[in-house]
């Protein structure tokens, strides 16, 4: 490993701060910070699950080791002889059973939070191609299509693979019902510190929703392979206060209007 990698990683997992970006980061662990209540549910589960798999985890060690010192040839020269204990059997059927239970409850109710809201003050349709998004914002009267930055056009500060030629700007604090599909393969819109990763399929028109609790420059990809640039479709998200994003929605109507918009058969023109 190179001296800068194991610098990396070190400061990685020794120094909580250091993880905490909106990005992600070379060698980090964990998730991203959570930008959602969708995320704020994940993680919560995901230290109650990384609890229980370390205490089972602890305790069959600890059994092992004890059965090794308690019951090897040297100290147990003559083993007993016996065969079923019913209240053992009880035990390791009844306890693994209630250890699910006890996994299965919160994880129903995270999925039933995270598929859809009731509340939702706007909409936002997803359109997955071979190999860009588009996006339509259903109640702004505006759509376009957002391609990923090559490397020769990056501008200082861009991040390589992550930015895209235009953002989709998405208010703070407002519950935002996401709608998506595909016109040619699956793909899948993700983005981690908003805890969405909800697949595009050709012919469904599959939801989710969202709520952008910060703002800030939320980044993901596509995370279903979906051709030869599968690697090559992010998504680029910057959270703004209300009043700026229906600014924004008026400047980017008209600026898209006065534009002619480019041809996107087979890709970007």
């Amino acid at each position: 490993m190179r001296p800068m990698a194991l610098a990396t990683f070190v400061a990685g997992i020794t120094v909580p701060g250091f993880v905490l970006a909106d990005q992600p980061i070379p060698w980090a662990m964990g998730f991203q910070p959570a930008a959602s209540p969708t995320m704020e549910h994940i993680g919560t589960l995901s230290f109650m699950l990384n609890t229980v798999i370390f205490a089972i985890m602890a305790l069959v060690t600890g059994l092992l080791g004890w059965c090794i010192w308690r019951y090897n040839a040297n100290r147990n020269p003559v083993p007993r002889q016996f065969s079923h204990n019913t209240l053992v059997e009880i035990a390791w059927t009844a306890i693994p059973a209630l250890i699910l239970l006890v996994v299965a409850l919160p994880s129903f109710r995270l999925l039933y939070f995270m598929d859809r809201t009731n509340e939702a003050e706007m909409t936002l349709k997803i359109t997955g191609h071979q190999w860009y998004w588009s996006y339509d914002y259903t109640d702004h009267n505006l759509q376009f299509d957002a391609f990923m930055v090559s490397d020769d056009e990056l501008k200082p500060g861009q991040l390589r693979l992550l930015t895209t030629d235009k953002e989709v700007v998405l208010p703070v604090g407002v519950p935002i019902r996401v709608l998506l599909t595909a016109d040619d393969v699956i793909h899948s819109w993700a983005v981690p510190s908003l805890g969405v990763k909800t697949d595009t399929v050709p012919g469904r028109l599959n939801e989710t929703w969202v709520r952008i609790d910060r703002p800030g420059t939320y980044y993901g990809q596509c995370s279903e392979l979906c051709g030869v640039n599968h690697g090559f479709m992010p998504i680029m998200i910057r959270a703004v206060a209300k009043d700026q994003f229906l600014a924004w929605t008026e400047e980017t109507r008209v600026r898209l209007a006065a534009k002619p918009q480019p041809s996107t058969v087979g890709g970007k023109s």
